[in-house]
């Protein structure tokens, strides 16, 4: 999902090896482990990882084809009618919101990469130097709202009362507990509000048109919290196809191999952090998140 993460769930788009994985025998180079074609679906074919990866999968003797589309909603109907084999274009929220409004059930097979939201400021180096009482901003999409909310909890400078979800909303906040105040604005203008405010999570889109660099961040997403695990990238799949060894070669070929992985990193500006996540756990997460978007939807 590239730098696009933040919006995918709005538009409805960052740890150990996967388990199981090292228990498929992996062909050796030029020993196809199947003679078709596996097809894969996108957004964004242009993308440096994709001939990467192509290349490393002929070597070892796996054919794929990458099929670029326009928008984040044709990927997962044409998985699930069969047009595609696999995806690679979403997080865990998208996928469960897709389950649950079309009443399919794709699955994750492996993660790729998180692509962290970040708190910025003018003002402080440093989350432990902002004074208690001051206002942060977060974006007012219900989608970037909770996952900021979310980075801020994990920051130390709020609490919220549930603990935290993909719903979140400021009505969640426990003030009393807090150390600051927190306000809400439209995305594009959390970067330009900073001169009068503490700090302010601000999305990927805009960091760069804001004159700030994604190294500036004073806190974002840890990859390791489980907060962030429903934000992780992966490739999905339909459920008959879960332990399909061709497939589970190709996560193991794209998160190991040095070129796939640089063009990810290159294609996301530098903020991509990649994932190993255990396919257990992003199965769990996506029931989950399955089961509180069903809630959420009445």
């Amino acid at each position: 999902m590239s730098r696009t993460t933040t919006r995918l769930f709005a538009a409805l788009a960052t740890v150990p090896l996967i388990a199981g994985l090292a228990a498929c025998a992996a062909p050796a180079a030029g020993e196809g482990v199947s003679d078709d074609v596996v097809k894969i679906g996108v957004v964004g074919k242009s993308d440096p990882q994709w001939p990467a990866f192509e290349e490393a999968a002929a070597e070892a003797g796996i054919t794929i084809e990458i099929i670029d589309f326009a928008d984040y909603a044709q990927p997962n109907p044409a998985t699930t009618e069969g047009e595609l084999d696999l995806n690679q274009f979403q997080h865990i929220v998208y996928l469960a919101d897709y389950n649950v409004s079309a009443g399919e059930d794709l699955v994750p097979i492996g993660s790729t990469a998180i692509y962290p939201l970040g708190l910025y400021s003018t003002k402080y180096d440093s989350v432990k130097d902002i004074p208690a009482g001051e206002t942060v901003a977060v974006p007012n999409d219900a989608s970037n709202q909770a996952r900021a909310l979310l980075v801020l909890q994990s920051a130390g400078l709020i609490e919220l009362k549930s603990g935290g979800s993909i719903f979140s909303d400021l009505a969640d906040i426990d003030e009393s507990t807090s150390k600051v105040k927190v306000t809400a604005l439209e995305a594009s203008l959390t970067p330009t509000s900073l001169p009068d405010l503490a700090a302010a999570i601000i999305n990927n889109d805009f960091v760069e048109d804001a004159g700030l660099a994604f190294e500036d961040a004073i806190a974002q997403d840890d990859p390791s919290d489980p907060n962030a695990l429903p934000y992780v990238n992966i490739f999905a799949t339909r459920s008959g196809d879960a332990e399909n060894e061709t497939y589970l070669k190709l996560v193991e070929i794209f998160q190991t191999d040095p070129e796939v992985q640089a063009g990810l990193i290159e294609s996301s500006g530098g903020t991509a952090v990649s994932v190993k996540t255990p396919v257990g756990d992003l199965v769990d997460s996506l029931t989950e998140v399955e089961a509180d978007t069903k809630a959420a939807k009445g």
